[in-house]
C-alpha cells in the first residue's frame, strides 16, 4: 500500500475512534499509557507484561522472578510521561534543557556517574555523554560526543520552527516521528536514548492533542531496521512509513477491543 493509502486508512480509523468515544471510556488514557510504557521498556529488554506493569503501578506489586531493574525502568518511564503530559499542558518549549530533563526522569534510578577521559558526567541527571557509544558489540558507532550539544540545539530549533508551519494531522504526526528519528541518530546519552526519543515523539503528539503512537515490542526488529535504513540512506521515508503502520495497528487494536467489550452480553444467575 502507498504511504498516502496508509494515511487515508489512519484518518478513517481516527474518525471511528472518535465516533465510538473510546477515549472517553473510564481510565482509557491511564491504561493505554501503561501499555505504551510497557512496550517502550520491552524494546530495551524489559520482560514485564502489560498485566505485570499494571499491578506494579496500581498495587505496587512486583513480578515474581523478574529483575528489579525492569521494574525501575517502568516506574521511571511512568514518571517521565507524567512530567511530559504536564509540560504539554503548559506548552513547554522543546529545548536542550527540556530534553535533558526528560532523559533525567527516564534514567532517574538506573543512571549513574561515569568517569571517562574527557571528564565525569551523571547519566541519572540527563547529562550528555562525554564518550563514544556503539550499538552493541561490533555495532555502529554514534556521533562524536563533541558534536552532541550543537546537534541537539539544532534539533530543538527545527522542532520549534516546524511546529509553526504545520496544519494537517499527518504533518503533525510526521514532525513527531522526525524528532524521534533525529534524536536517536544524535544519541546524546549513554543510555535511555530510545525511551527518551519515543517520549519526545509522544510529547509532541500530546502538544497537538493527537492519539499517542505506540511502537509494539513484537515489531522491535522492524523498528530497528527502519531506523537504520533511514539513518544510512539519509532518507526519513522508511521510518515514517514504519511509524504510520504502527499508528494504524494501534488504532485498529483499540477499536477492535472496544467493539468486543461492547458486544459482550450479560448472563444472570438465579
Amino acid at each position: 500500500m502507498t504511504t498516502d493509502g496508509i494515511w487515508q486508512e489512519i484518518e478513517t480509523l481516527l474518525r471511528e475512534f472518535d465516533e465510538l468515544g473510546i477515549s472517553e471510556s473510564v481510565d482509557f488514557d491511564k491504561y493505554y499509557l501503561y501499555s505504551l510504557i510497557t512496550h517502550s521498556t520491552a524494546i530495551e529488554g524489559s520482560t514485564l507484561t502489560e498485566n505485570e506493569t499494571q499491578l506494579l503501578f496500581d498495587e505496587g506489586v512486583t513480578a515474581k522472578g523478574k529483575p528489579l531493574v525492569f521494574h525501575l525502568m517502568n516506574e521511571d518511564l511512568r514518571k517521565a510521561y507524567e512530567l511530559a503530559k504536564e509540560d504539554a499542558k503548559h506548552e513547554t518549549a522543546i529545548t536542550p534543557d527540556f530534553l535533558q530533563t526528560l532523559n533525567s526522569a527516564v534514567m532517574r534510578t538506573t543512571g549513574s556517574i561515569h568517569n571517562v577521559m574527557a571528564g565525569s558526567f551523571d547519566s541519572s541527571k540527563g547529562e550528555f555523554r562525554l564518550c563514544g557509544v556503539t550499538a552493541g558489540v561490533g555495532g555502529k558507532s554514534y556521533m562524536d560526543f563533541h558534536k552532541v550539544p550543537d546537534k541537539v540545539a539544532e534539533l530543538c530549533k527545527i522542532c520549534q520552527s516546524q511546529a509553526k508551519k504545520v496544519s494537517t494531522m499527518r504533518e503533525k504526526y510526521e514532525i513527531s516521528y522526525n524528532a524521534h528519528l533525529n534524536l536517536v541518530t544524535i544519541h546524546p546519552w549513554v543510555d535511555g536514548n530510545g525511551r527518551t526519543a519515543r517520549l519526545l515523539m509522544n510529547y509532541i503528539q500530546f502538544l497537538y492533542g493527537l492519539f499517542p503512537a505506540k511502537i509494539f515490542k513484537e515489531d522491535r526488529a522492524e523498528y530497528i531496521i527502519a531506523l537504520q535504513k533511514s539513518q544510512s540512506d539519509g532518507d526519513n521515508g522508511p521510518f515514517l512509513n514504519f511509524m504510520a503502520e504502527q499508528l494504524k495497528k494501534s488504532l485498529s487494536i483499540e477499536i477492535d477491543k472496544f467493539k468486543a467489550s461492547q458486544n459482550k452480553g450479560f448472563s444472570f444467575l438465579f
